[in-house]
């Protein structure tokens, strides 16, 4: 594993700025394998290396993981000059000079997309979700202005498991989708998505009542194996009908933890990182 900064690695476990971690070096004791350090440039491998403070183990955590319940109306980006950010739903001890250099998105959701988002360091985690040769199912709820008739869920699931042809989009040219699963949920499934949502927000736009949450032909659960821009919307485009309320539900084997209200998020368990691997 490539070595990292002492003043890079200190400030990512919240000893402060790099500014802090030279006076740290200045004041404390800081040993690396048991001897003491002062320049804070100097390299370590947290896999092999130790380090101490003043006489206490520094556990160096070698990546972070997160999952979060990506709320509507935020921009899966770093910055931005209009709208909020994913990243700035996380606490301070996640947006440290070091993690702004390494936290990054594995992958993106469009601004008024909810549901299952990742953040990690682990750049290696990444290029293995999102490659295309990976081909990581991701399954996707969908609420749809118009309902289904039976003809047309079974027309639709043949279409989308043959590989539908979709239409330009903005600047992106169409394509031809890889083979796609589209299931129908039960009442209970679609109730238990819709808990923690911005739905409410999406019957109001469309001046309905709650009553068109209890109508299953409106809704569909559609797992892709790649990930191309606003791609889900413009399948059902392709099909004559429209996306009002997406949700992202899984990545892989890791499904959205349901506890996580819109905008909440949490550190992934060892489990649940197998998962993904």
């Amino acid at each position: 594993m490539a070595k990292e900064r002492i003043d890079k690695l200190l400030s990512h476990q919240g000893f402060g700025s790099r500014k802090n971690i030279k006076r740290l070096l200045r004041t404390s004791v800081v040993l690396l394998n048991g001897k003491q350090i002062y320049d804070p440039s100097l390299g370590i491998d947290p896999e092999s290396d130790e380090l101490s403070v003043d006489g206490e183990p520094v556990t160096i955590v070698k990546n972070i993981t997160l999952m979060m319940n990506k709320i509507a109306h935020t921009v899966s980006a770093n910055k931005d000059g209009e709208h909020q950010t994913v990243f700035e739903l996380l606490a301070p001890e996640f947006r440290t000079p070091y993690l702004q250099e390494k936290l990054h998105l594995v992958g993106r959701l469009d601004m008024d997309t909810e549901g299952l988002l990742l953040f990690t360091t682990d750049g290696t985690l990444t290029h293995r979700l999102i490659s295309p040769k990976s081909h990581i199912n991701k399954s996707y709820f969908v609420m749809l202005e118009r309902e289904f008739s039976a003809e047309e869920q079974a027309e639709i699931s043949r279409r989308f498991v043959e590989g539908i042809a979709v239409g330009p989009d903005d600047n992106d040219p169409g394509f031809t989708c890889e083979p796609a699963q589209m299931r129908f949920p039960d009442q209970e499934e679609i109730d238990s998505a819709l808990e923690k949502s911005s739905v409410g927000e999406v019957c109001e736009r469309l001046g309905c009542g709650p009553e068109i949450l209890k109508q299953p032909s409106r809704f569909a659960i559609l797992t892709i194996y790649e990930g191309k821009y606003h791609q889900v919307k413009r399948m059902f485009t392709a099909v004559g009908n429209k996306v009002v309320f997406l949700k992202r539900l899984s990545m892989g084997s890791l499904v959205l933890d349901k506890k996580l209200a819109p905008g909440e998020y949490r550190k992934l368990s060892d489990e649940e990182l197998i998962l993904l691997n």
